[in-house]
């Protein structure tokens, strides 16, 4: 039997995004479901220990992280792997390589999937797992003091040692790369069956500590009712991660639901790409939802061609407080530039809809589109004031490993290199992500993302609106402040 600890590590070096600085600070803890999903499996499907340590929720130093490790002795630690938090997760692995030297260590994540063999290839990187690793993590542990057999677990990456036969350790294009002394097996197949996992081992976080400035109940939850994304946004990467769409039963998730109510957990944030895409198992989980009496509440993201009347009254009438909408252009080019696959009109028309069904609005835009000038990017910012969302997420457009848009400017000369994979091969501190900058330049592009912000939280009409909507004296503290941010922001 292995003792298997999982690691979600600090944030203390976690890359500048394309997200102004006062909004970053703003943000709350969310629990790290895919490790919690990884716990549950080895909990219900194997004979494994498991413990999972939330280094941000609990607010661990690299000390405090050593202290932990060294009282689990694991013999198999994983750590959730993005390209964002890949210096917190090198360091990470220092700490567990002083801590637990007998530990071997195993990366996942969608970092990982994009960037396996220079994954195990970093320093202190025993094994990386490539697509879900539920099924994964379990043979892995089972196989773990067996060498021979590390070629039978699905997706698996690792250094071939030469003392060591692996007889079906495959690449992915299906040939050992002996050369390089890096194995990729094949990569498993997605889940068909989502019912068929366990539902994430909470109880093995402190579920309390979790919280969003959106949510008007504490403490919250994540949830994720289905896995993939039919669209094929330019600017998204979910379509190398996964493009088939997989869903819950509606049972399912309500069960989970309950689940956590019964913790003591009031509110849900629910994180599929696009929870509306099928209508019918929409309006199951809100009947559902209803006929439990859950008194609860929760918010989707959706895209806004997915909604209409009937759903949105069904949605609010089942406690649902807040639609997440996918805007980003204001105006029907760049949204075909971006693949987007709706119009203004689609916009207009979901918002209104929305607000008379009495849910909360928060729309995603992006400036620096390619193609944008600033008369475009203005467009934009008067679409967002138009439509006039609860809450208004304006980040500037960022080429992501991964994505078609990161291909069309590394095939334009946008950029001089690859400087992802150059980063994802040797994560150096002071990397910073490139914007699209053929039209506009980085600092124009910052000035007018400051500008945009000020432009839609600093309005009389907008502040008095939003004090009004206030249920609480902890909302409207937490209201005041995030508008004072907004109010003296200078830059990033």
């Amino acid at each position: 039997m292995a003792k298997v600890l999982l690691i979600n590590p600090p944030a203390e070096q976690t890359l500048v995004g394309n997200n102004p600085k006062f909004l970053d600070e703003a943000r709350g803890h969310n629990p790290p479901l895919g490790l919690l999903y990884l716990a549950a499996m080895l909990e219900e499907r194997s004979d494994h220990s498991v413990c999972v340590i939330d280094a941000q929720a609990e607010g661990l130093t690299y000390d405090k992280l050593a202290e932990h490790v060294v009282g689990e002795a694991p013999d198999l630690v994983g750590i959730t792997a993005m390209t964002f938090t890949l210096l917190d997760v090198m360091r990470t692995i220092e700490v567990i390589r002083k801590s637990a030297p007998q530990a071997r260590i195993v990366l996942g994540g969608p970092h990982v999937h994009l960037y396996p063999r220079e994954t195990v290839s970093l320093p202190g990187v025993d094994f990386a797992i490539l697509g879900e690793g539920e099924h994964s993590i379990v043979a892995l542990a089972d196989r773990l003091n067996e060498p021979e057999r590390w070629g039978e677990v699905p997706g698996l990456a690792y250094r071939a040692h030469s003392r060591c036969r692996i007889p079906n350790g495959r690449s992915q294009s299906g040939i050992d790369d002996l050369e390089s002394g890096i194995v990729v097996n094949e990569a498993p197949n997605l889940i068909e069956d989502l019912d068929s996992l366990p539902f994430p081992a909470r109880d093995l976080v402190p579920f309390r500590r979790y919280s969003s400035v959106l949510a008007r109940r504490q403490p919250i939850t994540t949830m994720f009712t289905s896995r993939g994304c039919p669209y094929r946004c330019t600017f998204c990467d979910r379509p190398h991660l996964g493009k088939k769409f997989r869903a819950h039963s509606p049972r399912y998730v309500v069960d989970e639901m309950q689940g956590c109510v019964e913790m003591g957990i009031q509110e849900f944030l629910i994180y599929d790409d696009t929870f509306t895409v099928r209508r019918q198992r929409v309006l199951d989980i809100c009947a559902e939802i209803q006929r439990r009496g859950l008194d609860i509440g929760w918010d989707i993201r959706a895209r806004v061609d997915t909604v209409d009347e009937e759903l949105l009254k069904a949605l609010r009438a089942a406690g649902c407080e807040r639609i997440h909408y996918g805007v980003e252009a204001g105006d029907d080019h760049f949204m075909q530039v971006l693949n987007k696959g709706i119009t203004v009109e689609e916009v207009r028309k979901a918002f209104r809809l929305t607000k008379r069904a009495g849910i909360s609005t928060l729309a995603y835009f992006m400036i620096g589109i390619p193609g944008q000038t600033e008369a475009d990017v203005r467009q934009t910012f008067r679409l967002a004031r138009e439509v006039d969302p609860d809450v208004v997420h304006i980040t500037i457009l960022t080429p992501f490993p991964g994505t078609e848009i990161y291909r069309q400017a590394l095939e334009q000369g946008v950029y001089a290199s690859d400087h992802w994979l150059d980063f994802a091969r040797e994560p150096k501190e002071g990397f910073q992500p490139l914007y699209w900058t053929k039209e506009l330049g980085r600092e124009r592009l910052e000035e007018l993302l400051v500008a945009a912000y000020k432009s839609f939280y600093v309005r009389p009409r907008y502040i008095l609106r939003q004090l009004l909507k206030c249920r609480s004296w902890r909302e409207l503290a937490t209201k005041v402040k995030a508008g004072l941010r907004v109010a003296f922001l200078r830059g990033r």
